[in-house]
């Protein structure tokens, strides 16, 4: 024994969520998506017709930075604003046909990073350390599905 301390748990995983995050960033952006426009991407397409400020309010962003993003993908014909009948002041968000086939192009992009960040488990093992993770998550009021750094 050399007199280090043992590596952290928590070390591991902000190690791991770096390197994970970049490897996501790398893949989506041969898509010309950044990975801020994926993650909302995957809301809208949860929760269609959702408004902008509801969308933000989710995801925990400045309006004005959702504003933004909601540009851009519309700009690329992946989704579509349109008034909302309930209010018409304002804006109800979908995945056009386009942001449908990227959601497909996506999905399968995300279960190739999945298995490559996770080939040196199981089958058993990653429902294990899925779970684990997400009890984890879950103490520290993160919500499922939505990545911190929209807060930023």
């Amino acid at each position: 024994m050399n007199g280090s301390p043992p590596i952290g748990s928590a070390f591991l995983l902000a190690q791991l969520g770096a390197h994970a995050t970049r490897r996501f960033a790398e893949r989506v952006e041969e898509l010309g998506l950044s990975p801020a426009q994926t993650g909302l991407l995957r809301v809208i397409a949860r929760r269609p017709g959702e408004s902008q400020q509801a969308l933000a309010a989710e995801l925990g962003t400045p309006a004005t930075r959702l504003v933004a993003l909601v540009d851009g993908l519309e700009r690329r014909g992946l989704i579509e604003r349109r008034r909302n009948p309930q209010d018409r002041r304002l804006y109800a968000v979908f995945l056009s046909d386009q942001g449908e086939e990227m959601m497909r192009t996506l999905a399968k992009i995300g279960a190739a990073h999945e298995d490559e960040l996770m080939a040196a488990l199981s089958a058993e093992e990653r429902t294990v350390l899925r779970g684990l993770l997400a009890r984890i998550a879950a103490e520290h009021g993160l919500a499922p599905g939505i990545h911190p750094g929209y807060r930023g």
